[in-house]
Parts: C-alpha cells; structure tokens; sequence
C-alpha cells in the first residue's frame, strides 16, 4: 500500500479557519467538503469571485491561465476554486465563514 497523495493543510485568516485538502481537489472543493465557506460563484477561474491573496504557501492551477493578472498573480491573489495546494497554505479571505 502506497501513499496516493499527499494531504496539506489550508489556514484562512482573518477568521483563523483551518482545513485539509487531500488528493486532487481544488482549494476551494477542500473547503466545502470541510464545511468552510469561501466565496465563489462560476468555479472555474473566470469569474472572480473567489480572488483572495495568498500570505504563504504554493499552488498549481488546474487550467492554464486562471483570470487574473500578471501583477495580481505577482502580488499574491490566487483563484481557490481552480488551484491546488502542493505545500501547506495561508490565505488571506476576510469573507470566509465556518458553516
């Protein structure tokens, strides 16, 4: 038996919200199955509903160019409900919520 996939670990703040994400989910698929609520509306990059700032931590994308910009992208903001984590994350979203 072999380990599939690593598992990291997401804190929100300001709330100080934590979660897992485990496999292949998306930071924000992570947050709902752990009953943290972050905004989003399209889940798919375009819409931008979900745009928070990323105080630490990497993640990937799950399509090529997510909707946002060069300077965005160079100032931190990721895209929850299209990116991966592949090192434990800090996100900065002031509207998440516990449900």
């Amino acid at each position: 038996m072999s380990d599939s996939f690593e598992i990291f670990t997401v804190n929100v703040l300001p709330a100080d919200l934590q979660y897992d994400v485990e496999g292949d989910l998306s930071l924000l698929e992570a947050a709902e199955m752990s009953r943290v609520q972050l905004p989003s509306s399209c889940r798919n990059g375009t819409c931008r509903t979900c745009l928070c700032r990323l105080v630490s931590g990497e993640v990937t994308y799950t399509i090529e160019w997510p909707g946002l910009s060069a300077q965005e992208k160079a100032e931190g903001y990721v895209l929850p409900c299209v990116a991966r984590p592949t090192t434990d994350v800090v996100l900065d979203q002031p509207d998440a919520s516990a449900s």
